[in-house]
């Protein structure tokens, strides 16, 4: 009968690092077992097994390390070495490599694994699979739940959203009218290209209200109070979603917010402020050719002084790649094509106050190779223990300086972490997730090309879809905002400007 007392990594001194107990033990009682160990093998003799009056030591080396069995000197020893060898196997599952650090890092993964083994010390008749299989825990049931919850929260986003419409199409209301205006949040502060009006017909500036006693209140002040009241739920339920990583726009405003997550905002803003963003989804196949290329942009101004409200915008169109241009319908548009210069249709109104205002987006679709800004090539090839994979990228726009990139390649699952060959950069092993990435800081003209070489287990289709992501203060579209200037007298105005690229979509299918 094999009674298995406790599964132990330790190291050469006897220093526990993960220890799992089947039967009741004592900490001092596991930790003066594992001390006692190393000195019982000071004999000159090669085992895999030591004893003493009351236990047995079942154990294999794992390069600087030990992984140790307890059990009653009553166990049978093939069974027990038969065990040793799966709780062996089971580490390279959850560690990249065998070192204490690692081990540490994973510590409840092993004992989990360990559980699945043995219970209540003895051992159960599971195979590596089966391990890899009960501790994943997939579960049908689960997945549904998953996706009604998911489901669920969609429905209150867009319930959400919706109502956000409703409270700034009342604020809107307000300022027509002239009313005081609402505390709505965040709601009413950005706006967009395809937003129904830029500018209203007329702008009625509210007076600010004089602070005087009001003992008694009619019943209009406080339904205003109420609303208000209303305004803080919504922005407490914001704030809650912002902290979810979702994403909180206008009716249709999306881009300026997707790069705002990625890119921190500039330390100096002027009164006028102006936002250059380009996003790309780009879906290359795996023996090469373009399938879809779209890079979408936009420039966007925020106005924080009146002062500065009524402003032109010169616009330097260094573009090659045959972009489409459009401009927003409050924008004078012949000025702009004989000119390159933004500018109202009607000269005297002014660009609206601290919000921010799409004044100019673009748009380029291609299956053009040579428009790719980073091209990924992946060779894997059968060998006799798996596969040979090598892996590398190539900067095609020089002028690009991209940074974290990461490039996401999928490995098999249980076969152990991948032997990295030639590496430019930096790599990362998720077990948990079966993705090797490849992470590069910086990707520029000085180190336009790199590679990545490794050995696993697996076939050829086991190394697609890759994924690629990255950030740029550069844009793709080459389109700049050279200066600001005022309508009338056309002299300067200070403005600051930030530019960003990022990715959507950038696969390697």
């Amino acid at each position: 009968m094999q009674v298995l007392l406790a599964a132990a990594v330790c190291t050469k001194a006897g220093k526990a690092i993960v220890s799992r107990q089947f039967v009741e033990m004592t900490r001092t009682r596991i930790e003066g077992l594992l001390a006692a160990f190393p000195k019982l093998m000071n004999t000159g003799k090669q085992h895999t097994f030591v004893e003493t009056d009351s236990v047995r030591y079942v154990y294999q080396p794992l390069e600087k390390l030990y992984m140790v069995l307890i059990t009653t000197k009553n166990s049978n020893i093939l069974e027990d070495l038969e065990t040793l060898r799966l709780f062996s196997r089971v580490i390279p599952e959850y560690c990249r490599v065998l070192e204490e650090s690692e081990i540490s890092e994973h510590c409840f993964d092993l004992i989990f694994a360990f559980d699945e083994i043995v219970a209540l010390g003895y051992r159960e008749n599971v195979n590596l699979a089966q391990i890899r299989t009960f501790t994943e825990m997939d579960s049908h049931e689960e997945k549904v739940f998953r996706a009604v919850r998911e489901t669920q929260e969609r429905e209150a986003k867009a319930e959400m959203r919706r109502k956000a419409k409703e409270l700034q199409q009342a604020r809107r209301d307000a300022e027509r009218s002239g009313k005081k205006v609402p505390a709505f949040g965040g709601f009413g502060n950005v706006s967009s290209m395809s937003s129904g009006s830029l500018i209203t017909d007329t702008i009625v500036e509210p007076e600010k209200p004089k602070i005087t006693p009001a003992p008694v209140r009619s019943s209009g002040p406080s339904k205003a109070l109420k609303l208000g009241a209303k305004g803080k739920e919504v922005d407490n339920f914001v704030d809650q979603l912002k902290s979810e990583g979702e994403t909180i726009i206008s009716s249709s405003g999306k881009r300026g917010s997707d790069v705002s997550k990625v890119l921190p905002p500039p330390v100096h803003v002027e009164s006028v402020h102006l936002r250059v963003e380009d996003k790309i989804s780009l879906s290359c196949g795996r023996d090469g050719g373009l399938q879809n290329m779209e890079v979408l942009g936009m420039v966007t101004l925020r106005v924080s002084d009146e002062k500065s409200g009524r402003i032109r915008l010169i616009i330097n169109n260094n573009d090659n790649k045959g972009l489409q241009l459009q401009t927003h319908p409050n924008v004078d548009k012949k000025l702009f094509t004989a000119e390159s210069v933004i500018g109202l249709k009607n000269p005297e109104k002014s660009f609206p106050l601290n919000n921010d205002v799409g004044v100019l987006k673009w748009r380029l679709q291609t299956t053009d190779e040579s428009l790719i800004p980073l091209t990924i090539n992946c060779w894997p090839s059968e060998s006799a223990s798996g596969c040979d994979v090598n892996i590398e990228y190539e900067l095609q726009e020089e002028n690009l300086e991209l940074n974290d990139v990461v490039i996401s390649i999928p490995v098999p699952s249980g076969v152990g972490a991948p032997v990295i060959g030639d590496l430019d950069g930096e790599y990362k092993h998720d077990s948990r997730r079966n993705v090797l990435e490849w992470c590069l800081p910086v990707i520029d003209a000085n180190n336009k090309t790199g590679s990545l070489e490794f050995s696993i287990a697996g076939q050829p289709n086991d190394f697609f879809p890759i994924n690629v992501s990255f950030v740029s203060k550069r844009n793709y579209c080459d389109i700049q905002v050279t200066k600001v200037s005022h309508v009338d007298g056309d002299s300067s105005v200070r403005f600051s400007s930030e530019t960003s690229f990022v990715v959507d979509k950038y696969v390697i299918e």
